[in-house]
C-alpha cells in the first residue's frame, strides 16, 4: 500500500510550509528541556518527532499549540507566529494530547457536541461533523454509549476525533498509541494516512520505531532537548554510511568480543540483553572474520543479517537504546 499518495513527483520542500520551529528554548532553572530545537513542516506531510521520555517531544509541541511560552525562539503556524496571534493559531491547529482529556460521564457524541460547541460550529454542521468522525474513528455504532464504558483505545480514538472537529490544517499527535489495543492503533495509523492525503501537515511524536517508519516522511531524532538528526530514513542511513546490521544471539555473557570493533567495515556494535547488534557497511565483507573471531562460539552462535533501521541510526547516534 502507498503511504505517500500526495507526494508523487513533487519535492516536499516545494510543498507549502504549514510550522517552522524557530531555535526554539525552554529552561526551568538551570535545566534545558529544549536546548535549540528548529525544524520545518509542510501541508500534506507526517513529521515524527522520535525521542525517550525526557527528550523534548511533549514541551515542544506544547510551545507549537500556544500552551506554553518558550523561554526563546518562535513556532510559526502558516505564517502567524503563536505567542502573538495565539487565537488565530489555534483555530489553524488540533492537538491530540498524550493523556485523554474526555468525558466519562457523557457520550461519545455528547463530548463531541460540548467541544463542537466551543468552536462556534453550528448546530447543522456540528452534527453532520459528529457523525462525519465518528465514522471516521471507528465509534459510530458506539456514539450514545457513555464514554466510561469505552476501552482505552476506543477513549484515544475519541480523543483524536475531539481535536479535527474544527478541521484543522497542522494535527498535533502527542504519543497517541500508547497502551491501546492493535484494532485501535491501526484506526489511528488509517486517519493519519488520511489526514495526509486530504493535505494536513501532521507531527507525530513517538516511542516506536515501526511507526515512526510507518507513517512518517520524514523524522527528527531528538534527545536531551536537541534535535541530533532530521531526514528521511534514506538520508539518516546514508548519515551514519551503514547499511546492514548483524544481530549474534546465544553467546556466552562473559565471552570477550572487544575485537568485533577491530574488524574491517565495522561501525558500531552494541550489546543489551544478550543481543550483540554489529553496524557494518556490507555483511559479506565482514562474516569470515566474524565467524574467526568467535571460534568454538560460531556453531553455537545465531546470526542473522538486516537493513539498517530506525533503532540502528538512533543507537548510533545516541549510544542508547530508544527507551533508557
Amino acid at each position: 500500500m502507498d503511504l505517500h499518495p500526495l507526494h508523487t513527483g513533487e519535492p516536499m520542500d516545494q510543498l507549502p510550509t504549514a510550522l517552522r520551529a524557530e531555535n526554539l528554548r525552554k529552561s526551568y532553572g538551570r535545566t534545558d528541556a529544549l536546548a535549540g530545537v528548529s525544524f520545518e513542516v509542510h501541508s500534506g506531510e507526517v513529521f515524527g518527532l522520535l525521542g525517550p521520555n525526557g527528550a523534548g517531544k511533549t514541551t515542544t509541541l506544547a510551545i507549537i499549540a500556544g500552551r506554553m511560552r518558550p523561554s526563546s525562539g518562535s513556532a510559526i503556524v502558516f505564517g502567524r507566529r503563536v505567542h502573538l496571534d495565539s487565537m488565530a493559531v489555534r483555530r489553524l491547529i488540533g492537538l491530540v494530547p498524550h493523556r485523554v482529556a474526555v468525558y466519562p460521564k457523557l457520550s461519545a457524541s455528547e463530548n463531541l457536541r460540548f467541544f463542537g460547541q466551543m468552536y462556534d460550529l453550528r448546530a447543522k454542521e456540528l452534527e453532520q461533523r459528529i457523525s462525519e468522525l465518528l465514522d471516521l474513528v471507528g465509534l459510530a455504532v458506539r456514539r450514545d454509549q457513555y464514554v466510561a464504558t469505552f476501552s482505552e483505545g476506543m477513549k484515544r480514538r475519541l480523543n483524536l476525533a475531539l481535536s479535527l472537529l474544527h478541521r484543522p490544517r497542522l494535527v498535533l499527535l502527542d504519543e497517541p498509541t500508547i497502551g491501546i489495543d492493535p484494532q485501535s492503533r491501526e484506526h489511528v495509523f488509517t486517519i493519519v494516512q488520511r489526514l495526509r492525503q486530504e493535505g494536513a501537515a501532521i507531527v507525530y511524536t513517538t516511542h516506536y520505531l515501526d511507526e515512526a517508519e510507518r507513517l512518517c516522511d520524514r523524522v527528527a531524532i531528538m534527545d536531551e532537548g536537541r534535535i541530533l538528526a532530521l531526514g528521511t530514513m534514506a538520508a539518516l542511513i546514508a548519515q551514519i554510511g551503514c547499511t546492514e546490521v548483524i544481530e549474534i544471539r546465544g553467546l556466552p555473557p562473559t565471552l570477550d568480543l572487544s575485537g568485533l570493533a577491530t574488524i574491517p567495515g565495522v561501525s558500531k556494535v552494541v550489546a543489551r540483553n544478550g543481543l550483540r547488534r554489529v553496524v557494518v557497511g556490507r555483511a559479506a565483507t565482514v562474516l569470515a572474520p566474524l565467524q574467526q573471531l568467535l571460534g568454538e562460539h560460531a556453531a553455537r552462535a545465531s546470526i542473522s543479517i538486516g537493513p539498517v533501521d530506525l533503532e540502528t541510526v538512533f543507537l548510533h547516534l545516541t549510544g542508547k537504546n530508544l527507551r533508557d
